[in-house]
């Protein structure tokens, strides 16, 4: 006992983890092993070689001698042993193979496993005959995967020849396969080809890998096409189980041809016309991508080899094909997507993985590819030397890029190695992570070291890949060797073309022009432009982004705080992308109030501002222009109060105190304006954002509103004879609280005379007023006017523009009609003389909730209105199921029925009394008018239908009630609405089914069917 733990303790002090078990195991093995010791230590997992090891001589004993004796098969068999505890079980069950590894290289791997099948390697088509064929094929292919491994691990082939070979070896056992399979089916009448893609087409397969193949077959000449088909699908077939079946030497390795034509769901084999009829037809931008990497690999080469020609040239075109980069980067965004919850520690997959390296590469191989065939390279790393070489990527990109996919690969090889089995993910035990350490000849500290190399290297790759796969443009952004080859301007246009640019020509001018130069200002701009430009790039539009950041850029550019506040805080550069690429509104409201930039740094910033915060800001612009001496107006009532909550105000007076011509209310103005400009920008990036919904939307802009009239109004008034009281009354969208980026102001106005004071004074003094608010407010200015449309007055624009309130009561009470009824449920104080604002809400009360409802004759009329509305209004050549106003279940419908309801309820249920569309269905079904999921349906269409709108004029900057028939305008569209790039069609289809639902209720509720 007492040599053993001394045994134990001098193991341990070797370097064994587990000294007291490998004592153990050197006792059982009846052998003195201290000459193997010392080297058995060097490897990357001792304990486990040791195991295997002492196993091995149990199976073989002259195996010892043997590895005394030969140094290089000692080193070899022991690094095989450290790492792969997999294969050390399979030299135990065979360890005939040991002798394998002292030999510097083994023959033809083709010939050797198809004689190990028992078929003729000489033979065109060879034919197994032997015995036991699929475990003779796994015993043979584990045999040379053994002697690769340890020239691998020995670092006597570096990682670009293991790959080949393992590629070669995958070629070599599909041979086989396919000859097992020929023992079982006739194939006299057909001819197949086998051929590679992914990484076995590349030629740089992992040790543990899916191979991915496409089988191309003809029928030899004078059979029949059908008949040849069906027997090359059971070759194919055969072949496949020849690999994938279990065995007592388990399985080789899945077959996988999931890439071929219509995938899973297309016939297995295809005749060579079949596949490019289909490419040329239905093919989409991916499979191009995938059939890059294909290479004839087994079966009939000749046919192999047409197959890979005919390809190629399509191969090589793809990038022209319309939405290629937004194809490729959504094709990467689901393979992001599907990463599981472990994918910050996936080689593969993850974050700085392998696949990030893979997609840049062949995104800019084929981008440039079709014009540079000497980029047109199957495997990563020679097609990453190819386009550093062309100058396509700096020099220190490519070699930063090459080292990280290096190292990713060796640690996925060690990975798959230990235990044979496909794996990509970093395992988080510490004697794992020690093994792989040392087998990368890290000993201080392999644990440590290993983790800080791994998370280098792949924070080096992400980065890599961001700049590459993204960024348009190298040559304006960064400062090459000037031994290095710069892009062409041929090359140049092409990648911005590839990445989205519609006009790269004129994006390389704007790139130029902010980027050259020795200013600091400029060399701001070029650390910025590559993060920029790759943020642009993903955005619905990409040109207007790069021209909106040079218009702004050029306005700020000399501003100190500008540049640093990009460059410093990332979530404002990144905003400012994101707004400037999907809203040429919001660009425009930028461009004139381009210290709006600052607020994009926070949600917070982003907040809808308090109606009284504006109103009290609004009132201060006004005042600074406004005499000595001259009181600005009172704050309008906070819309979510009604008129009768409102709490006691001053009133409004045409006139005031104010000396005629007095103070500059077009200055003033201005200011309001200008207030106005940063609010609106304020609401539209909250919404592209999502921060606020449809709902928040339309009572942000309705307050916006009313702030801009009641501040226009006290500037209207500085000129005014102070003879009477004025209001603004607000009408449809605006009085609903519900309006849009493109809406007009719908207003009436209303005015009182003061004491002793003649109504034809008044009633000029009133217009006087009227026509200045609508004068100041149309006067030139740089962002969205506020139009005022007062034609819903009374007898509309043949009617006098202002009224007293006693001339509008004597007008409702004998010739109002139904429809103004129905205008004035929209009706609500908006500006001015509050009391007055409270007297004619409380006077049209009685004409829009009349106590008795309506007649069966007053609905009648309505419903035809309606109807005459929907023939009449709706503009030539427009398509009704696409009008998201007038069209079935647009906002036309869903704001009748709930008005409808109105007219009909709310004489006695004062719930129902609310100037707002989805209030008042929510408040019907509170009273039991209304079903709630009839409710539902009509506020998702009414929903969908307002952001279709709002959506539309942030977009293309001018309004538009139509959902585009253009298929680009309808996917920027899609893409605000956040929709997926290629979510066009889903946008349209679920709109078309929302709006469906919509009119199926408004017919049932609206018009009794």
């Amino acid at each position: 006992m007492p040599r053993i733990e001394s045994t134990a303790a001098r193991l341990a002090k070797l370097g064994f983890a587990d000294g007291a078990r490998a004592a153990q195991l050197v006792r059982q093995a009846g052998a003195e092993l201290d000459d193997l010791l010392e080297s058995l230590v060097t490897v990357a997992d001792p304990d486990q070689a040791l195991i295997s090891l002492t196993r091995l001589a149990e199976r073989e004993p002259a195996v010892l001698d043997t590895l005394r004796q030969d140094e290089h098969l000692r080193s070899r068999l022991l690094a095989v042993l450290g790492v792969s505890a997999a294969l050390g079980e399979h030299l135990v069950r065979h360890p005939g193979q040991v002798a394998l590894l002292a030999r510097p290289e083994l023959g033809d791997a083709r010939a050797e496993l198809l004689c190990a099948v028992g078929a003729d390697p000489d033979d065109p088509e060879p034919r197994a005959t032997g015995e036991n064929t699929l475990v003779a094929l796994r015993v043979a292919y584990r045999g040379r995967l053994t002697h690769l491994a340890a020239r691998d691990l020995t670092r006597q082939a570096g990682l670009g020849e293991v790959t080949s070979e393992l590629s070669d070896l995958a070629g070599a056992a599909l041979e086989a396969a396919l000859a097992i399979a020929r023992a079982e089916v006739d194939d006299s009448e057909v001819r197949l080809a086998v051929v590679g893609m992914g990484k076995c087409g590349a030629r740089e397969l992992n040790y543990i890998s899916d191979v991915d193949v496409i089988f191309v077959a003809e029928p030899r000449e004078g059979a029949d096409e059908t008949k040849a088909l069906r027997a090359a699908t059971r070759l194919a077939q055969a072949m496949m189980r020849a690999c994938t079946a279990t065995t007592p030497e388990g399985s080789l390795w899945e077959v996988d041809a999931g890439l071929r034509p219509e995938g899973r769901s297309g016939p297995l084999v295809r005749t060579l016309a079949s596949h490019l009829a289909y490419y040329k037809r239905w093919a989409k931008t991916w499979e191009f991508q995938a059939l890059l990497k294909a290479r004839p690999v087994a079966g009939d080469l000749e046919l192999g080899s047409a197959y890979v020609e005919a390809v190629n040239d399509m191969v090589w075109a793809a990038a022209t094909r319309e939405h290629f980069v937004e194809d490729v980067q959504a094709m990467r965004r689901r393979v992001e997507a599907h990463v599981r919850p472990e994918g910050e520690r996936q080689l593969k997959l993850g974050p700085g993985g392998l696949r990030d390296i893979e997609f840049a590469v062949q995104l800019l191989q084929l981008v440039h590819g079709r014009l540079d065939p000497l980029l047109r390279r199957r495997a990563t790393l020679p097609a990453l030397a190819a386009l550093s070489r062309g100058g396509y990527v700096g020099r220190d990109d490519s070699r930063g890029l090459a080292e990280a996919y290096t190292f990713l690969r060796q640690v996925e090889h060690l990975l798959q190695l230990h235990r044979m089995r496909r794996t990509h993910i970093v395992p988080t035990d510490e004697a794992d992570l020690r093994r792989l350490g040392r087998a990368l000849g890290m000993t201080a500290d392999p644990v440590g070291e290993f983790t800080e190399r791994w998370r280098r290297h792949a924070m080096e790759a992400r980065r890599l890949h961001e700049k590459l796969f993204y960024r348009p443009l190298l040559q304006a952004v960064s400062r090459l060797q000037e031994s290095e080859a710069r892009l062409s301007t041929t090359a140049a246009k092409a990648r911005l073309e590839a990445l989205g640019y519609v006009d790269p020509t004129g994006a390389l001018r704007h790139i130029a022009n902010l980027s050259t130069g020795v200013s600091r200002r400029a060399s701001i701009q070029r650390t910025l432009l590559p993060v920029m430009l790759a943020w642009f790039a993903d955005t619905p539009d990409p040109d207007a982004a790069l021209l909106g950041f040079r218009q702004v850029s050029d306005k700020l550019g000399s501003t100190p705080w500008y540049l640093r506040l990009l460059r410093d805080e990332t979530a404002v550069a990144s905003r400012m992308a994101r707004v400037l690429g999907t809203s040429r509104y919001a660009t425009g409201l930028l461009m004139h109030a381009p210290d709006a930039v600052a607020m994009l740094g926070s949600d917070a910033e982003l907040a809808v501002r308090p109606q009284e915060s504006l109103l009290s800001e609004a009132s201060a612009a006004v005042s600074r222009h406004v005499p000595t001496g001259t009181p600005t107006q009172s704050p309008a009532q906070s819309p979510a109060q009604s008129p009768a909550q409102s709490p006691a105000q001053s009133p409004a007076q045409a006139g005031d105190t104010a000396p005629a011509n007095g103070g500059d209310p077009e200055t003033a103005v201005a200011a309001v304006r200008a207030l106005r400009r940063k609010e609106l920008f304020r609401t539209a990036v909250a919404d592209i954002f999502g921060l606020i919904d449809i709902e928040t939307v339309g009572h942000a802009l309705s307050s916006l509103s009313d702030v801009t009239l009641q501040a226009a109004l006290d500037a209207a008034l500085v000129r005014a004879r102070n003879v009477t009281s004025f209001a603004i009354i607000a009408l449809g969208r605006l009085g609903g609280m519900e309006s849009s980026y493109a809406s007009d102001a719908d207003v009436m106005f209303v005015h009182s005379p003061l004491p002793g004071v003649e109504e034809r004074e008044a009633t000029d003094a009133a217009y006087a007023v009227a026509n200045e608010l609508r004068r100041l407010l149309s006067l030139p200015a740089p962002d969205p006017p506020l139009i005022i449309d007062p034609d819903l007055r009374p007898e509309g624009r043949q009617g006098p523009l202002v009224r007293t309130l006693a001339s509008y009561r004597a007008y409702y009470s004998r010739w109002s009609s139904p429809w103004e009824s129905q205008a004035l449920l929209r009706a609500r104080f908006s500006a001015g003389d509050a009391a007055l604002g409270r007297e004619f809400v409380a006077m049209i009360d009685d004409l829009r909730y009349p106590q008795d409802g309506l007649h069966d004759d007053a609905v009648r009329e309505i419903r035809r209105l309606k109807a005459r509305m929907e023939a009449e209004r709706l503009p030539r050549g427009a398509d009704p199921a696409l009008h998201t106003k007038l069209g079935p279940g647009g906002l036309s419908d869903v704001e009748w029925v709930a008005q409808l309801l109105q007219l009909r309820y709310a004489g006695t249920l004062p719930s129902l009394r609310t100037t707002r569309t989805l209030d008042a269905l929510r408040a019907a079904v509170a009273e039991g008018l209304l079903s709630r999921s009839d409710e539902k349906v009509l506020g998702e269409a009414w929903r969908f239908a307002s952001r279709i709108r709002d959506a539309i004029m942030l977009v293309k900057g001018r309004p538009g009630d139509s959902v585009p028939r253009d298929a680009g305008e309808r996917r920027l569209i899609a893409r605000t609405l956040g929709y997926p790039p290629d979510g066009s069609e889903d946008f349209l289809d679920d709109y078309r089914r929302v709006t469906r639902r919509a009119r199926r209720v408004v017919d049932r509720v609206f018009y009794g069917a």
